[in-house]
């Protein structure tokens, strides 16, 4: 990984810093150099949120003291490099058959039974293609529990309950979480089994929402925050032509941060703003009233920096991507966030004022570098 000159940001950030990681199996690489500029520049979250392999690098970050972070998250993705056979070279689509048919040592193992009678009734901890105690394994190694139960740092995971499909966030501030929290949240069906936690089973929570951002905006109390929102999806608006190409943008769109969710969110938070600034202009003896002081309590004066980095594309990616664990892609998607978050840190967007009444700024990137709000 090639590295830049760090240097300390030149003052406070303004509120919380909250890191919100996307769910993309091997896309997760693009999250290791977002952490690495932040984690170089002096920035530590306060806040991880993560789902599927986001949560696997976020439990890793808060999981492990500052000074190991970057040296656990290192060894965790080197576990996850397919350099056997000479992947680093041999043709992607090669690579990728020899990891879906004998999965990665540290990740994911065949579960055969499945394969050969898919309607054997084995029982939903059972019933997928691939089996991942050595994932398990991996995290038990990787990530100190205790210390991350400890809150050094809050960190929340989302996975979906595979009964009645709703979703659910665990979360440090509430409840101890231990590895089979993070799995559930990366227990990606048909491919991964269901996680029991509390005789309850969990799937992947990226069937629901693969960028929890709502987790943040949502919160109680509500606290001004730097957001660093990581996308590993970018459905980038091109239009495909053939079936491998509508299969790349199918998954893209699928997994990808909802632009309805976040214009939702935005109108929801300029109206805690807009109760605030109405409850200034009312007299004194009205805001005294018990039902007044209930209604106005719906307001909020919390600014919120929302920092959108997104993952561009590498090379002649195709829909199997997120399962490209070769050495290249994997240094090379480290690269992108590493060169994108600098960028960023680089013009501080989060300096700029935000309109009182609308409360959310959102931050791109596009090609060329210019900031948009």
């Amino acid at each position: 990984m090639k590295s830049q000159p760090t240097y300390s940001p030149s003052s406070s950030l303004p509120g919380q810093v909250v890191l919100v990681l996307q769910g993309g199996g091997a896309l997760g690489a693009y999250q290791l150099g977002v952490y690495q500029a932040l984690h170089e520049s002096g920035i530590e979250p306060d806040w991880v949120i993560g789902t599927s392999i986001g949560a696997i690098n976020g439990a890793i970050i808060a999981g492990n003291e500052p000074a190991c972070r970057l040296d656990r998250l290192r060894e965790f993705w080197h576990r996850m490099e397919r350099n056997a056979f000479g992947f680093a070279t041999m043709p992607r689509a090669i690579a990728n058959a020899i990891t879906v048919g004998q999965g990665i040592p540290a990740f994911f193992e065949p579960n055969l039974s499945s394969w050969w009678n898919p309607e054997a009734r084995v029982g939903i901890e059972h019933a997928s293609y691939y089996q991942t105690t050595p994932l398990h394994n991996t995290l038990q190694e990787l990530v100190d529990f205790n210390y991350l139960n400890d809150k050094h740092m809050r960190m929340t995971v989302g996975a979906v309950n595979a009964r009645t499909g709703s979703m659910r966030y665990f979360d440090t501030r509430i409840e101890p979480l231990c590895v089979e929290h993070v799995m559930a949240s990366g227990a990606l069906p048909p491919a991964f089994p269901a996680i029991r936690i509390d005789g309850q089973p969990y799937w992947d929570g990226g069937i629901y929402s693969n960028t929890p951002i709502e987790a943040v905006l949502d919160d109680e109390p509500r606290r001004s925050s730097v957001i660093f929102s990581v996308q590993v999806w970018n459905p980038d608006g091109s239009e495909p032509e053939s079936i491998l190409d509508v299969l790349d943008k199918y998954k893209e769109i699928q997994y990808a941060s909802r632009a309805s969710n976040i214009a939702q969110q935005r109108k929801l938070h300029r109206l805690r703003h807009v109760i605030r600034e109405l409850a200034r202009h009312l007299p004194a003896d009205q805001l005294a009233l018990q039902e007044v002081r209930d209604l106005a309590s719906w307001g909020c004066g919390t600014d919120m920096h929302v920092v959108s980095l997104r993952a561009p594309r590498i090379g002649n990616e195709d829909h199997t991507k997120d399962i490209d664990f070769s050495a290249t892609g994997i240094r090379a998607r480290w690269q992108a966030g590493y060169d994108d978050t600098l960028r960023f840190i680089k013009l501080r967007p989060w300096d700029q004022p935000i309109d009182p009444i609308e409360g959310i700024a959102i931050h791109e990137l596009p090609e060329g570098g210019m900031l948009v709000k």
